[in-house]
């Protein structure tokens, strides 16, 4: 529809469609659904336009943010958190002139998360910007949403090093896997399957099973989190048995003996609180594979279900046996950096990829109950 010389003609169609009673709402719907000359902001449509650009600097961000979560992981695994002690600045200098030939060991690492951080930070912000010029006000509102995580995202990062708290680096990673799934959520909301009307049947309930597998699948993050900034990833050195039993014990005898045996082995000590929660980190494990399997079951089992939930969920079945294969390699060994960090990459994949499962599974469910309506 173009707006312009057309107006009156389309507000005098509008008045034949209403009650002698309401002739007023004419104009005021108009103003609702039609730009002004000092509203430069697309008006809010129920059929957006694809933005094909716009969608792949979405999809673009959320890979940075990703790649982000694998440079801080990387950091964690080689202990270098506080490598430069400083923040905002770099052993005095400005972070952005940091001498390139004094970036050596964990000092490359924790300085190349921050240059990554403050480039990512760039990119949400262009992107926050980018959405006010799309048609649909909440997701301008998403995208802000975004911009203040990732904020308050460099804050943490920089908390973390002034006040030398593993605590905070665990706020720290947990948000940015609430940044990533905001982010891939904001693709998915620009992409061409979203906008399209594309019906699809989906099996019952399933939109909510989903999401209570994203609820636990980022509890064990947090699990993973806590561990890792703890540094008590370790406390139970074999797999798939735990100090030879099914499940430890943590009596003081047993933790004496468990203790013996790591200094024996240059570990350092732990503590039943580390030991019970890798524990509930493992049983975690096991209840998010059977979930997804169950859930990607219900989908291939019911006929006539949209193809887009078949191919995806079955990717997350791939990527949940891959994270728990990861999971046993870390402690195989011995927490080698390399496999850590793709233990923490895959893990915020599994997430991500369940909460857009999620959206999808609600779009589909929402589209077939508006055809319902329709129909009758």
């Amino acid at each position: 529809m173009e707006f312009g010389n057309e107006e009156s003609e389309g507000t005098d169609n509008l008045n034949l469609t209403l009650s002698p009673e309401v002739p007023i709402l004419a104009p005021r719907y108009r103003c609702m659904h039609a730009p002004t000359p000092d509203h430069f902001l697309p008006p809010e449509t129920s059929h957006p336009r694809y933005r094909w650009a716009l969608y792949r600097f979405a999809s673009f961000c959320a890979g940075s943010v990703l790649f982000l979560i694998c440079l801080g992981g990387v950091v964690t695994s080689e202990n270098a958190g506080m490598s430069v002690p400083d923040w905002p600045t770099s052993y005095g200098y400005n972070m952005f002139y940091f001498p390139w030939q004094l970036m050596a060991g964990g000092i490359f690492w924790e300085h190349s998360h921050r240059l990554v951080g403050s480039g990512v930070g760039t990119l949400i912000y262009i992107l926050t910007i980018w959405l006010f010029f799309q048609e649909r006000i909440w997701l301008r509102w998403l995208g802000v949403t975004a911009a203040i995580m990732v904020s308050i995202q460099g804050l943490l990062g920089g908390l973390r090093v002034v006040e030398m708290d593993d605590r905070i680096g665990i706020f720290h990673a947990c948000l940015a896997q609430i940044l990533f799934a905001t982010v891939s959520l904001i693709a998915l909301f620009t992409s061409r399957w979203w906008i399209e009307e594309r019906p699809g049947l989906i099996p019952p309930h399933w939109t909510g099973r989903t999401l209570a597998i994203c609820a636990l699948i980022f509890a064990q993050l947090i699990l993973g989190a806590t561990m890792r900034h703890e540094h008590a990833g370790l406390s139970i050195n074999d797999f798939p048995l735990a100090y030879g039993q099914v499940w430890p014990k943590v009596d003081s005898d047993s933790m004496d003996q468990y203790n013996l045996e790591r200094l024996a082995h240059d570990e350092v000590p732990t503590t039943p609180v580390y030991i019970n929660m890798q524990m509930a980190h493992r049983v975690g494990a096991v209840l998010v594979t059977l979930a997804i399997i169950a859930v990607t079951a219900a989908v291939w089992f019911t006929p006539g279900t949209a193809s887009i939930l078949r191919r995806w969920s079955a990717a997350w079945v791939g990527l949940v046996f891959v994270q728990f294969l990861l999971g046993a390699c870390t402690i195989w060994t011995n927490k080698a950096a390399d496999v850590a960090t793709t233990h923490v990459a895959v893990g915020a994949l599994t997430f991500v990829l369940g909460v857009l499962l999620t959206a999808i599974s609600w779009r589909l469910q929402s589209r077939g109950e508006l055809a319902t309506r329709g129909a009758k």
